[in-house]
């Protein structure tokens, strides 16, 4: 503690609010996303956990990956506490052994009593990782740009004839290998099929070909709003809260295209060796609670991990929007959706990204 307080009274008082610090660690360091998702969890995780613990939260902003998780790890000098990963890295980070596993049973129960084990959608607790979030990949345009016929379907982020003009997209094999096979006519249910075959990741390139001239290549989330509101890009492959954040808060003239969309979940970890593993874990449980991750729903459109939390989704906390039809998994939203495939990339990602990166180098 910063301020001089007996530690019989702070535990006291700590005890009231149920979480009580470990000794000596007042912070630790939350890993996101940056942007308007980090916005999102600061005010609906952060400042809240902070009010009721007294823990500071010191919010750091990352691109995504194992990189520096792993270098942490294997440095025995591990700085970050708590990291929002995507589905893949929690998997291929459990089985490297990267991360702290976490005991399910300490994930407190939906406010009906659903044990959280049924609460949280299927998928969403892992051995070493809690989801907080399903969130989808999609693409953007500014509709100022197009006087006739809009985009409509995953091709036409292909078809520079039709549509002219920079796209942009994340740099990385994930989702645009998926998207390029969509674009391609394979149906939905059989891209990750066609994806594990030599001759299916072949016309993915071949299809990302057709357009490699024209990218302008993002890394952080934040990146596609801007790239579209500066005129960078016509259209652009982005993670749909950004998107809607940009339309709803900045009044930016953008269209969501929802076919196509590669649907996933984002969770929390906590790297192996964390120095404030106790606290962390105590913000694990406590940004995963029922109210929580619908608070989050009220600040960016991306669903919450569990199912009690839908009935609470409102209006967004600014712009008066209600956020229901705006979920990813909004039904209007969902028809002609893919689930990233998380197994397909702890198994391929390092050799996908290594071609990638070959193929970007051409």
């Amino acid at each position: 503690m910063k301020h001089s307080i007996k530690l019989g009274l702070y535990v006291a008082a700590a005890a009231m609010f149920g979480i009580v610090s470990s000794a000596g660690a007042a912070e630790i360091n939350v890993v996101s996303w940056g942007g308007a998702y980090t916005k999102s969890q600061v005010k609906a995780y952060h400042e809240p956990f902070t009010k009721k613990t007294g823990i500071k939260i010191n919010s750091i902003d990352y691109s995504g990956g194992l990189a520096e998780i792993k270098a942490q790890v294997e440095a025995k000098n591990v700085t970050w506490d708590i990291v929002d990963v995507e589905m893949s890295d929690a998997i291929r980070g459990c089985d490297e052994g990267l991360l702290e596993p976490v005991d399910a049973s300490i994930l407190p129960p939906a406010p009906d009593g659903t044990p959280a084990s049924k609460d949280f959608i299927d998928g969403a607790i892992l051995e070493c990782a809690v989801a907080n979030i399903v969130w989808s990949t999609i693409f953007a345009y500014d509709k100022t740009k197009f006087k006739g016929d809009k985009p409509t379907t995953m091709a036409d982020l292909f078809d520079l004839k039709k549509f002219p003009g920079k796209r942009g997209l994340r740099k990385g094999p994930k989702a645009n290998l998926e998207m390029a096979l969509i674009a391609d006519g394979v149906p939905v249910k059989d891209v990750i099929k066609t994806l594990e075959t030599p001759a299916g990741v072949d016309r993915a390139f071949a299809k990302l070909d057709t357009i490699k001239d024209s990218v302008v290549w993002w890394e952080a989330g934040a990146q596609p709003p801007q790239l579209l509101a500066d005129g960078e890009v016509v259209m652009t492959t982005a993670y749909n809260g950004r998107i809607f954040n940009a339309m709803a808060t900045e009044n930016k003239p953008f269209e969501i295209v929802w076919d196509g969309q590669i649907f996933d979940m984002d969770l929390w970890v906590i790297p192996k060796g964390a120095k404030h593993k106790d606290d962390a874990m105590k913000f694990l449980v406590f940004s995963t609670e029922t109210a929580q991750l619908a608070e989050q729903a009220r600040w960016i459109s991306y669903g919450p991990a569990r199912k009690s939390s839908n009935a609470l989704i409102g209006k967004h906390a600014t712009a008066g929007i209600d956020m229901k039809p705006h979920m990813p998994t909004a039904p209007e939203n969902f028809k002609n959706a893919l689930q990233n495939n998380q197994d397909f990339w702890a198994d391929n990602q390092d050799q996908l990204n290594e071609r990638f990166n070959a193929w970007l180098s051409k």
